[in-house]
C-alpha cells in the first residue's frame, strides 16, 4: 500500500478515535434528541421543590459538592445502603438535608416518565444544581451532561476527602488542588455560602473554646456578631440547632458573604481566613466589589467540579432508581 493509502487510513483512525471521545465527552447538547425536554423538566420540579421550601436551594448545592468531591460527580452520593455504609452515610455527609435527595429524586420520577432509561442521576443532580442557583438570584449558566452513574457508594470513601470547617488556606488549597481547582476557584465555591445554614456544633468553638481555651472567642471573628450566635447557639446547643451561613440574604445567592467576610462575618473559620490570609484577601475583595466576576468565577469552577471522575458508559449506568444500583 502506497503512502496515501497509509495516510489516509491513519485519518480514519483518527476520525473512529474521535468520534468515540466526542461520544462519552460531556456536551450540553447531549439529550437533544434522546430526550428534549429534560431541561424544562428538571427546572419545573426544582422550582415546585423549592415553592415547597427554601432548604432545596442549598441542600441541592451542597449535595453537588459533596458528590463530585468524593468519586467524582457520579450521583453516588444519593445511594441508599440496607447496611448505612454509603456515602450518605458518612458522618460528613449525616448533615445533607434530605430536601437536596428529594429534589433529584422528585425529578428523575418526572424524566423517567417522559424518557424512561436515558437521563443519568448524576446530569439530573447537575442541573438542579444549575436551577437552585439560578432561581435563587444566582448565574443561570449552562451545565454539560453525558455522565453516567457511578457503581460505587462506600462511606469509607468520604473520609479525609472533604473540606473542614476549621481548615485554615493551605489546608483548603492542599485539597482543592487535589482535584484540579485553583485558589480562585475555591474562593468562588466557598462563595456557595451565601446562602444555607450550618448547625451550631460545626463552629461553637469559635465561640466559647478558641484554640482550647476555655471563654476565648476567635478574635478574627465580629464581637457583636459572636455575641448574637452565643444567643442562638449556646454552649450546651443540640446537634439539630442551626443558624443561617448568610445573616443577611441567606435566601439570595449574591456576593454578600464576601462583604461579610470583609466586616468579620465568616461563621466558619475555613471561611473567615480567606479574608484574613493575605493570598486569598485580593480575590475575596474582588469579590465583595464585583458580583459578575463572582459570578463568572463560579460557573467556571462548578464546570470543572462537574467534570471530576466522570463516568462512562465502560464504568457507569444509568440508573431506574437514584437511590439503588441496577443490579440490587
Amino acid at each position: 500500500m502506497g503512502a496515501r493509502g497509509s495516510n489516509l487510513i491513519a485519518i480514519l483512525v483518527l476520525i473512529a478515535a474521535s468520534s468515540v471521545i466526542v461520544g462519552e465527552a460531556l456536551t450540553p447538547q447531549y439529550y437533544w434528541q434522546s430526550c428534549p425536554q429534560v431541561q424544562e423538566i428538571v427546572r419545573n420540579e426544582v422550582r415546585k421543590k423549592i415553592n415547597e421550601t427554601v432548604v432545596t436551594i442549598p441542600a441541592t448545592l451542597r449535595m453537588f459538592f459533596h458528590d463530585a468531591f468524593v468519586t467524582g460527580s457520579d450521583a453516588s452520593v444519593i445511594i441508599a445502603s440496607p447496611n448505612n455504609d454509603a456515602e450518605k452515610d458518612s458522618s460528613d455527609n449525616l448533615s445533607l438535608a434530605g430536601d437536596g435527595f428529594d429534589t433529584v429524586i422528585r425529578a428523575k420520577k418526572a424524566v423517567e416518565a417522559a424518557c424512561p432509561g436515558v437521563v443519568s442521576c448524576a446530569d439530573i443532580l447537575a442541573m438542579a444544581t444549575r436551577d437552585v442557583v439560578a432561581l435563587s438570584g444566582g448565574p443561570n449558566y449552562t451545565v454539560e451532561l453525558g455522565r453516567y452513574d457511578g457503581m460505587v457508594s462506600q462511606a469509607g470513601l468520604v473520609d479525609g476527602n472533604l473540606p473542614l470547617p476549621s481548615f485554615n488556606l493551605d489546608d483548603l488549597i492542599s485539597m482543592f488542588a487535589k482535584h484540579n481547582l485553583d485558589m480562585v476557584d475555591m474562593i468562588a465555591l466557598s462563595g456557595a455560602h451565601t446562602v444555607g445554614f450550618s448547625h451550631c456544633t460545626r463552629f461553637t468553638n469559635r465561640l466559647y473554646n478558641y484554640n482550647g481555651q476555655s471563654g476565648q472567642i476567635d478574635p478574627t471573628l465580629d464581637s457583636k456578631y459572636a455575641s448574637q450566635l452565643q444567643g442562638a447557639c449556646p454552649t450546651n446547643v443540640g446537634p439539630t440547632i442551626a443558624v443561617n451561613m448568610d445573616p443577611f440574604t441567606p435566601i439570595t445567592f449574591d456576593n454578600v458573604y464576601y462583604t461579610n467576610l470583609i466586616n468579620e462575618f465568616g461563621l466558619f473559620s475555613s471561611d473567615q481566613v480567606l479574608f484574613t490570609d493575605t493570598r486569598s484577601r485580593p480575590t475575596v475583595q474582588q469579590f465583595a466589589a464585583n458580583q459578575s466576576a463572582f459570578f463568572d468565577a463560579f460557573v467556571s469552577a462548578m464546570g470543572k467540579l462537574g467534570r471530576l471522575d466522570v463516568k462512562t458508559s465502560a464504568n457507569g449506568e444509568i440508573r431506574r432508581d437514584c437511590t439503588k444500583f441496577n443490579q440490587h
